[in-house]
């Protein structure tokens, strides 16, 4: 059986990593007043960050229509016999529901959709194993065994300047009566049961990035093979100073720099920075 391996834009691959492993993409996307991106495609993440210096309100954003999906689909019908469909936390975007609305209306062909209950490279990575293990002529119900193997050791937090844009934008659960007292300082976030909530509240950028390099060693002292990425929105240089002082201290660990692009950066905001690791 020949399966195709389907993400959304928000996974953050770099199309020649995309490209190397046949992964296909769908687009969201994001609408500056009456203009409409699709990111990936349309902006970049650096052109994304450096029309937001030039504009006083947040850009919105959008899910991919069902007739997008239909037509991917559709076309992948041709050349494959099933498609595992990889995408972001179901809680945070309708994405999730989209691809799994067309599975239903498609006939001829089986459609995995699968909610990573997450985002960017560390959604990126269940797409990634998929597919090569897809390349590797595995079945698409031992595939999506192994994505659901891979959850059981994800982990992510990320750190934002503030929440504002998490705030305004209504991504953020579970905390409202801490708003206030969190637009002061510097928050660690998380995803759980697929929603972002706040996992601490600390003082200070350093102090915040020490507390997740102490969440990463939790797990990366056990010395077992892992893959880790670094992710930052608009701070090239800060995530390779991260990764190239992790790499020093966890030889077994594979590190890789990732973004938020520009869906997941209009409700971060700039300057955010993350983690995120599996067990191999």
């Amino acid at each position: 059986m020949k399966t195709a391996i389907v993400t959304d834009s928000t996974a953050y691959i770099p199309e020649e990593l995309r490209n190397k492993h046949d992964i296909h993409m769908i687009p969201l996307s994001v609408n500056f007043g009456g203009e409409t991106y699709q990111e990936e495609v349309q902006i970049s993440a650096a052109d994304f960050y450096e029309e937001l210096k030039n504009r006083e309100d947040l850009p919105t954003t959008s899910q991919p229509p069902i007739g997008q999906f239909l037509d991917l689909f559709d076309r992948l019908s041709k050349d494959y016999d099933a498609v595992i469909s990889v995408h972001l936390s179901s809680e945070i975007s309708g994405t999730y529901n989209g691809a799994a609305a067309a599975a239903e209306m498609l006939e001829g062909m089986k459609i995995y959709p699968f909610d990573s209950e997450i985002s960017c490279m560390v959604q990126g990575f269940y797409a990634i194993e998929a597919a090569e293990m897809a390349k590797a002529g595995v079945s698409p119900q031992d595939i999506l065994n192994r994505l659901n193997e891979m959850k059981v050791s994800m982990r992510a937090y990320f750190m934002v300047d503030d929440l504002t844009n998490l705030q305004r934008g209504g991504r953020l659960s579970g905390a409202q009566a801490l708003i206030g007292s969190l637009l002061q300082v510097k928050p660690i976030l998380h995803f759980v049961d697929k929603k972002i909530v706040p996992f601490e509240k600390i003082r200070t950028k350093k102090r915040a990035l020490s507390r997740v390099y102490d969440l990463f060693r939790e797990d990366a002292a056990l010395g077992i093979p892992m893959k880790a990425v670094v992710i930052h929105a608009n701070r090239p240089q800060e995530a390779e100073l991260m990764k190239a002082e992790l790499q020093v201290t966890y030889p077994h660990v594979e590190f890789e720099i990732g973004y938020f692009g520009p869906v997941i950066g209009t409700h971060l905001g700039e300057g955010a920075l993350g983690l995120g690791w599996y067990k191999k």
